[in-house]
């Protein structure tokens, strides 16, 4: 760069000298003769340091290579930094657009306006057949002229009503209504693609971070996915021509969660006084009488996803004392430091809010991996094996998931089993093998439960996924159906037969 500089300034300083050398010949040739020998001597100069410049340039060509790759190093680890530092508020972004988008897609209104646009178009189909006569299967006689005049006036009359209703409602609903009650373009079916491996193992890895990150983390991350679970439901529901108390059902499912961890004791409280606000609100907001569907939408949406899978919160408190697993040995560094960590706190928080591992976090994270694997084994074990079906021996369960197999049923609850007696002896459950194997039994029957509870909603609402959050996986409550049913049972067995169990044994019971 110096160099550079210093050739720039020759440049300078010889461009000004020819100037004047070139203004002194004008004028007298004699008095410029002097002037020639400065110049010539700064040419000189510049062709020096121009030489000089081009084989220092030559000598540092490999530095600077090296330079050219150390910079592109560096840019390609700042762009990974970049990139990874972009990803929370990037999943700030996707889960704020899908909620809004729920949100906007579970208002009342426009579910309203999306009835009362097809309700038209079926008022006027049956219009255009009464009018065509030829369209009859039979003749014409006085009485069934007359009755067809009677339908078209009738038609008419509906048509205007319904039109004056339409314009007094909100454009942005019609807007949103009319595209939706638009009849989807024909298109080819897709085939249905192959599960990723990857995309599971990187799943499981943020599952397992998110299990050991703390009561507080824990349940905040899970009352947000509460939030979008329950407005799929609720749009799966409102599809169906049922319009429940969406608001009131999404603040108590929460609710459900922030209570099974700041006060546990008041938690079995929440569903009866929120169903009961439910009530007030049918009462005395509704102009016209509620119907069952709707009563029973809204408590089963608060009981299903909210009151049932916060019992995993509660779990998540239990044993902040908790006694070493056989694993405890090669994490040790890790929990002293978490261990000196939550002890600088005050002592009126209690350590099992912040502290990230419990009795519960690794009873959670061992279920989860076998309900993962009971999922996963059932699916391969099924496609790959799978000759009878499961509607031969529960004809309901078959009509929920056609695709289900028996063999399907006994590879995942193989899966399941063994990841199950694997975390009974991380654990140190007493006669390990057995209640393990008993443990993974019930979750992936309990998990295969929850998966046709889902498809048997799925069914009747007449759609494929709750959500499209998650690429050719679904929705949130396409990938968690097989944890809700599985959740109270959970927290029975943390809190009471394992403990029972390990009393047993130790005064040389068991």
């Amino acid at each position: 760069m110096m160099r550079f500089a210093r050739v720039l300034l020759l440049c300078y300083i010889v461009g000004r000298e020819v100037s004047s050398l070139r203004t002194t010949c004008r004028r007298s040739p004699l008095a410029a003769k002097p002037l020639a020998g400065p110049l010539r001597n700064n040419l000189h100069r510049l062709k020096a340091t121009i030489e000089d410049e081009a084989r220092t340039k030559e000598t540092d060509e490999p530095r600077n290579e090296d330079l050219t790759a150390r910079q592109k190093k560096m840019k390609r680890k700042g762009g990974f930094f970049r990139r990874t530092s972009k990803l929370p508020r990037k999943a700030v972004r996707v889960y704020t657009d899908y909620a809004q988008r729920l949100w906007a897609e579970t208002d009342p209104a426009v579910r309203r306006s999306i009835s009362r646009d097809k309700a038209t178009a079926a008022i006027r189909k049956v219009e255009t057949i009464a009018r065509g006569s030829n369209t009859m299967p039979f003749s014409d006689t006085e009485e069934l002229k007359e009755a067809r005049g009677e339908m078209l006036r009738a038609c008419q009359k509906m048509l205007r009503e319904m039109a004056k209703a339409s314009a007094a409602s909100d454009a942005v609903s019609n807007e949103v209504a009319i595209s939706e009650a638009s009849p989807p373009s024909k298109k080819k079916k897709k085939k249905k693609p192959r599960r990723s491996i990857l995309f599971g193992a990187v799943m499981g890895m943020a599952v397992a971070a998110w299990v050991f990150s703390g009561n507080w983390i824990f349940t905040g991350l899970f009352t947000l996915m509460t939030v979008l679970g329950q407005l799929e439901y609720y749009r799966m529901v409102m599809k169906t021509g049922v319009y429940p108390a969406r608001r009131i059902s999404v603040i108590g499912a929460s609710s459900m969660f922030l209570t099974a961890l700041f006060a546990p004791n008041l938690h079995q409280i929440c569903l009866p006084m929120f169903g009961l606000w439910a009530m007030i609100w049918f009462l005395t907001m509704r102009r016209q009488i509620t119907r069952i569907s709707e009563i029973a939408a809204t408590f089963t949406g608060m009981f299903y996803l909210g009151y049932v899978p916060s019992f995993w919160v509660r779990i998540r408190l239990i044993g902040a004392g908790r006694e070493p697993t056989r694993l405890a040995p090669f994490v040790r560094p890790m929990l002293e430091m978490m261990g000196r960590r939550a002890e600088s706190l005050p002592n009126f928080i209690p350590r099992a809010i912040h502290f990230p591992i419990t009795t519960g976090a690794i009873f959670i994270f061992w279920a989860w991996i076998s309900l993962a694997f009971n999922d996963v084994g059932a699916y391969f074990v099924g496609k790959n094996f799978g000759k009878t079906k499961l509607g031969k021996l529960a004809p309901g369960a078959g009509a929920a998931s056609p695709n289900k197999t028996v063999e399907g049923l006994f590879g995942g609850l193989a899966f399941s089993v063994a990841f199950s007696v694997a975390g009974a002896w991380v654990q140190k459950w007493p006669s390990f093998v057995l209640t393990g194997a008993v443990h993974g039994i019930c979750l992936g029957l309990l998990g295969l439960i929850g998966d046709l509870t889902a498809s048997m909603l799925k069914r009747d609402a007449d759609i494929k996924d709750f959500g499209d959050l998650i690429p050719e996986h679904g929705g949130i409550l396409d990938r968690v159906d097989g944890f809700i049913w599985t959740a109270p049972y959970s927290w029975l067995v943390c809190s009471y037969i394992i403990p029972a169990l390990k009393a047993r044994a130790r005064v040389g019971l068991v």
